[in-house]
């Protein structure tokens, strides 16, 4: 029955023309079993980690594109007279929050570049055995795009269709479940890295203890954030009186308007964190270099405060009194910020390791080893510190978008930073003994000898 020879006549209508032949039906076991396997592999293929990624990734890029139309037709279906305002408002809520998810985004790849060229950062940090790496850096960052812009989202249409109770729910609801998350506790949500972050948070507030690396990292960190951290007391500041989807808070006598004094004392309090943090590494190693760092951010703080006196006083005096003076401290800081990077951050010889560049320290094969990367780290880095520092003019406060660009290009700017302060530290924790411009450095040992403890508590404490 199964296997037989069967004969086909050659003027079949169904058959192709192929002159006569015989046709063999071998529908055994053999052919079960082939038809067993393709099945089986085309199962596989279908769960193979590549196309389960391929669809992930069309899935998510297919979400931004819906969640992108909706916002888009929900803005343009409001009248002119509102639009603009409300989508300003709209802006400063979810901007902030946008912005952190950029810093997280581009932290894990920090975190994938010292992965691939063998630099410890767990060392670095005194991070635990369950510390993240960057795949679990970017899945934290994917979940956090996709439930900021689809708050946004709902957000905005909701409004634009009446509901405006509704839509004022939406950044509150967002807001609140983020702190929640953050302090829950529970051992869900990677709870060891949670407290690890907001322990750092209460060390960098009150820096009663030694300065450990991490600490003075990220309130550097917090520095290029500022803009970031004001938009964020603003947001609350509305919530908490009640002027979601209004446009009350634009006011400038609102109290939680533009004219409000939580601005600059918001915008100033990094620096304020970093120069405390000088302070106390003064006092525990006596480094006169402690001092010159404070004196850094402490030219930060006249800045921010000059700029926004211009909305209490006339347009004559700020022109004539006022300006020069904060024009002076923004090139003060401007430079000294530039200079401190490059020699001490990155300890970077501009005679031996940029324009006599032979050889890097680490990551050649990823990102070092050409002259033209450092001469365009140092470039960007000189005009971004300036652009910074610009941004804090009073002048630009209601122009988001520029100064929405401005915070993203200082983010991209403390990014590349990274790169280069982590692996200054890696090298000298590897190479006590040696200058920056010397040959690559020797690996650590794999135990953990007292030395190697040594040296570690001593490039935390000094801050190396």
């Amino acid at each position: 029955m199964f296997g037989g020879v069967l004969s086909v006549p050659v003027n079949n209508p169904h058959l192709r023309k192929s002159g006569s032949r015989v046709i063999i039906a071998n529908l055994g076991e053999n052919d079960l079993k082939s038809g067993a396997s393709m099945l089986l592999g085309t199962f596989a293929k279908l769960r193979s980690p590549v196309f389960l990624r391929s669809l992930k990734v069309a899935l998510y890029i297919a979400g931004l594109y819906v969640c992108g139309k909706i916002g888009w037709e929900s803005v343009m279906k409001m009248g002119i007279d509102t639009r603009e305002l409300f989508f300003y408002e709209t802006f400063l809520y979810y901007n902030p929050l946008l912005l952190i998810t950029v810093m997280v985004w581009l932290w894990g790849v920090n975190l994938w570049v010292f992965s691939r060229s063998g630099v410890d950062y767990a060392a670095i940090f005194y991070l635990g055995p369950d510390h993240l790496s960057h795949k679990e850096i970017w899945k934290c960052a994917r979940w956090m795009t996709t439930i900021i812009l689809t708050s946004m989202t709902a957000y905005l249409y909701l409004y634009s269709h009446g509901d405006v109770s509704l839509a004022a729910f939406q950044p509150v609801v967002l807001y609140f479940s983020a702190v929640i998350i953050l302090i829950i506790p529970f051992n869900i949500f990677y709870m060891p890295s949670r407290y690890y972050l907001l322990w750092t948070f209460w060390r960098i507030l009150f820096p009663v203890q030694t300065v450990t690396f991490s600490d003075f990292f990220l309130a550097d960190i917090l520095t290029s954030m500022s803009k970031v951290l004001s938009d964020l007391e603003r947001s609350v500041c509305r919530m908490v009186h009640r002027q979601v989807a209004t446009i009350a808070w634009f006011e400038a006598d609102s109290v939680c308007g533009s004219h409000s004094a939580a601005i600059p004392l918001v915008l100033v309090l990094p620096y304020l964190f970093r120069l405390f943090q000088c302070i106390r590494q003064y006092k525990d190693s006596k480094d006169i270099a402690n001092i010159w760092n404070a004196g850094k951010y402490l030219t930060a703080v006249p800045v921010i405060f000059l700029s926004a006196l211009k909305y209490f006083i006339d347009a004559d005096t700020w022109t004539y009194s006022i300006q020069p003076a904060w024009i002076l401290f923004g090139l003060a800081n401007t430079f000294f910020s530039f200079f401190w990077d490059v020699l001490r951050d990155w300890d970077l010889s501009v005679f031996t390791r940029i324009f006599k560049f032979t050889r890097p320290n680490l990551c050649s094969h990823l990102l070092y080893g050409r002259r033209w990367v450092y001469v365009w780290v140092i470039g960007s880095n000189l005009v971004l510190r300036w652009t910074w520092t610009y941004k804090l003019s009073a002048h630009l406060r209601h122009n988001y978008i520029t100064v929405f660009i401005i915070t993203l290009l200082e983010i991209y700017r403390r990014f590349q930073w990274a790169f280069f302060r982590i692996e200054n530290v890696w090298h000298k924790i590897n190479n006590p003994k040696r200058t920056s411009h010397q040959s690559n450095p020797i690996s650590l040992p794999n135990d953990n000898s007292s030395d190697q403890e040594k040296l570690l508590a001593q490039s935390h404490s000094l801050g190396v």
